[in-house]
Formats: C-alpha cells, structure tokens, sequence
C-alpha cells in the first residue's frame, strides 16, 4: 500500500460537530439503546434479553449477532459512549467482570484463546457508539473453518439459549 502526504484533510477529518447536534444525538440514541432498555428491564427478563449477570455498575449480557460461540459484551450500566467519561469505580467493575467471565468461559466451553476489544467510535467499528461496551469473543485452533471463505457463513454451533443456561448454572454454583 502507498501512503500519500495530505495534511490538509486534518481540518475536514477532524472536523467537531455543534455541541447541541452531539447533544440531540446522543439523547436520541440513549432512547434507542437496547443496553439501557436491558438495565431498566426487570431482572426477571433477563434471560429474554439475554442479560447473563449484573453487577452493582455494569452488566454481561450476550451478542445477538455473535462472531463466536460464547460471544459477551461486558457494558457499564450507565449509556456512556467515551472510555474518558466511565469512573474508575466503573471501570474496575467491567474489568472484573470481564476477568470473570474469561475464567467461566474457559471452564465451560473450553476455548483455546480469546478476542476482547473495544471499539470506541463509529468509525472504529462500534455498532452501538452511544453506549461504551467490551467484546469477549472465545476462539478455537480452527474455528476459522472453509464456510466463511467459501460462503460467506460463519457457522455457530450452539445456540444463545442453551449456552446462557450453562454459563447461568455456572455463575449460580459460583455463588452458592
């Protein structure tokens, strides 16, 4: 790949929308956040939005749209879109949750290595840039297998239901 020298875009690259659009924004997507509808809902709805734990400030829930079994998103409560506004308190919460949920994962379903990322921004690949969230993705030697090359089909060989049932009966033993 070439580069090419053109500072002149950083002024239409790093150009700042108005404080009253970014505000109008991110109220709209707060309304439209399904993490903060899953916070409000009562727990007893949980398994439906499949909200696998929560913790004082932040909450595992599944990925509807999983790039792997055993896909988890670990999300403050809170509809904070910037690492820079979540309090330290936080962010140790979702980092120990995160920590916790690698360990349950690898004592179930026994993956041989993780992806845990953020995406912070549209443009850096967040599907839901209002409400800050970490990706917990469980690989396997393998996983990546002919289908997705040849069909574009990532097969998923389990699915959200049982998995949140056996990650559940886990996280309750832990518990008990």
């Amino acid at each position: 790949m070439e580069t090419i020298w053109a500072p002149w875009r950083l002024a239409y690259v790093a150009a700042d929308s108005s404080v009253e659009k970014k505000t109008a924004q991110s109220e709209a997507e707060k309304e439209g956040c399904f993490l903060c509808r899953y916070h409000k809902d009562a727990p007893s709805k949980d398994r439906e939005n499949l909200v696998l734990l929560r913790g004082e400030k932040a909450m595992v829930v599944f990925n509807r749209y999983p790039y792997n079994n055993g896909h988890l998103l670990i999300t403050p409560q809170e509809h904070l879109g910037d690492i820079l506004d979540i309090s330290a308190e936080i962010q140790a919460e979702c980092q120990e949750l995160l920590a916790r949920m690698v360990t349950v994962l690898r004592e179930t379903i026994h993956p041989d290595g993780f992806n845990i990322g953020l995406n912070l921004g549209h443009v850096a690949g967040a599907g839901l840039p209002g409400h800050l969230h970490w990706h917990i993705v469980p690989r396997w030697n393998g996983d990546t297998n002919f289908m997705p090359v040849l069909s574009d089909t990532k097969v998923i060989p389990q699915s959200l239901e049982a998995l949140y049932d056996l990650l559940s009966v886990k996280l309750n033993s832990e518990s008990a």
